[in-house]
């Protein structure tokens, strides 16, 4: 018995170990491929090592023709920042309010509500556009299309506030506290872990996302990183070179947003599962 425990642990740890690889192949061969010059990106046969190293690309990408990438990267602050806030405090008093109080018709409208998660977003962008058609060329329509809540966000958040014992409101409501205060004070420290993968997710989602900006933004002043590489794709060849350069350090800022909320990241992801 112990040995086919031992045996089923092993084999768990290798396939986790190998799907990991899988999944680690394409960030290295992008790190690999910006340390290369364009020619030997694709040379035949390939080489997964460059043989030529040059940190040139970095610089060169940086300091592309027509772009400014330090300036891209404030409008991607400007934009994932506030709209991550407002999206994680929206969101947050949606779900206490669908799992703390009880009001006529709550479960129905959880689930109309939630149910817009399988809604394609084509459906919504030319109505999202037509209402936001006075903004165009401005940040505002990237923050409010998720300042006030995503559905993904508030189920979470609504399946971690259910694990938090009931016995805290009720003790609270008999010191005074309103229902505002009661999220704010008690379930919201409570709810750290959530919080902390929640905003990996929305800031990723929101300083990754390419279609809005694409559609709503027009200078290039007002540009941001998923816009600025998408200028090295041409119509008639492709700087995979400086491509892979740009895409390097315009992950930097999603790489140190995880490892800050690595603590609680797992425990969210974990905790969020538990009740219905």
């Amino acid at each position: 018995m112990v040995r086919k425990n031992r045996l089923a642990t092993a084999l768990t740890y290798a396939f986790l170990c190998a799907a990991a690889l899988v999944d680690i192949i394409p960030f290295v061969w992008m790190i690999l491929s910006s340390l290369k010059p364009q020619s030997e990106i694709f040379s035949f046969p390939p080489s997964l090592l460059p043989r030529q190293f040059t940190l040139r690309n970095y610089t060169a990408a940086w300091n592309a023709g027509g772009l400014n990438f330090a300036r891209m990267f404030m409008n991607s602050m400007i934009v994932a920042v506030p709209a991550t806030s407002l999206c994680i405090l929206s969101s947050s008093l949606a779900a206490f309010a669908f799992a703390r109080i009880r009001f006529s018709g709550r479960d129905f409208l959880f689930m109309c509500f939630v149910s817009a998660i399988m809604m394609p977003t084509m459906m919504v962008m030319i109505p999202t556009f037509l209402l936001m058609r006075p903004f165009i060329d401005t940040f505002v329509p990237l923050i409010a299309r998720v300042m006030f809540g995503l559905p993904f966000v508030v189920f979470l958040f609504r399946q971690f506030f259910m694990t938090i014992p009931r016995e805290l409101d009720d003790a609270a409501l008999v010191d005074g506290y309103s229902k505002l205060r009661i999220w704010w004070s008690i379930i919201m420290p409570l709810s750290k872990p959530v919080v902390a993968t929640l905003v990996v997710f929305v800031f990723q989602q929101v300083y990754n996302d390419f279609l809005y900006p694409l559609i709503f933004i027009n200078s290039k002043s007002n540009f941001t990183v998923q816009l600025g590489l998408a200028s090295f794709r041409g119509i008639y060849a492709t700087r995979y070179d400086l491509l892979m350069a740009a895409s390097v350090f315009t992950l930097v800022p999603i790489l140190a947003l995880f490892v800050a909320a690595q603590r609680y990241f797992v425990e969210g992801v974990v905790m969020t599962g538990l009740k219905g």
